[in-house]
């Protein structure tokens, strides 16, 4: 019997991570009142590049100096390595696609020994004055917004089963299009509310359970 390709598809920010480290860093070093900006983007006024954009330049602190604050600040979800290790052996392709910001996913990444796992997130530039971002797309464009959806999208062309874990409400939208979902947070609230099928998880050891399932 041929085994379909399957990928797992895997938010980052209160995923991975508890906490969301943009909120984070914005929170500890935005000199500006950003959070005006994530409630125009919660009721859709602007995009997620342009939220990110506005806000992050209003930081104007060193690349270093917001991995030492997150080194001391993120909480890494229990489970996350039996998910890899379980990924392996499998043999299912495990990918971040976050809204988060590349530089600080890699570099928690690293820290962890992960740092072959491939991430899809806003590049971001830093400049002495502020941290630019941008999200391109799998096609090499880039995009304003439903950058998740974009690529499990293009995964499903590719002729994978996905399997999707999230916990907020920009992971809806792609869980919608996905094979099987694991949901926490705000993802596990419109999932039930809207009766989208769900597997419910405290942590990524309940994921590893559902996965063994399959």
């Amino acid at each position: 019997m041929e085994v379909m390709k399957t990928l797992v598809q895997c938010d980052f920010d209160g995923t991975i991570i508890e906490e969301d480290a943009s909120l984070l860093l914005l929170d500890a070093f935005a000199n500006g009142d950003w959070r005006h900006l994530l409630q125009q983007y919660r009721e859709c006024k602007i995009t997620v590049n342009q939220l990110n954009n506005r806000a992050f330049a209003m930081i104007k602190a060193h690349e270093q100096t917001l991995l030492d604050f997150l080194k001391k600040s993120v909480k890494i979800r229990a489970g996350f390595h039996e998910l890899i290790a379980c990924c392996q052996r499998k043999r299912f392709r495990l990918v971040i696609v976050s809204n988060g910001l590349d530089f600080y996913i890699k570099a928690i990444l690293n820290d962890l020994g992960q740092d072959n796992i491939q991430v899809f997130a806003a590049q971001t530039q830093f400049s002495p004055n502020s941290i630019e971002t941008k999200y391109i797309g799998p096609e090499g464009n880039q995009l304003e917004d439903n950058f998740k959806q974009a690529y499990i999208r293009s995964f499903l062309k590719e002729g994978y089963r996905v399997i999707y874990i999230g916990d907020g409400l920009s992971d809806f939208p792609p869980a919608k299009e996905a094979y099987q979902v694991f949901a926490t947070g705000e993802l596990l609230d419109c999932c039930q509310k809207t009766n989208l099928d769900c597997t419910p998880f405290a942590d990524l050891n309940d994921v590893v359970k559902g996965l063994e399932l399959l």
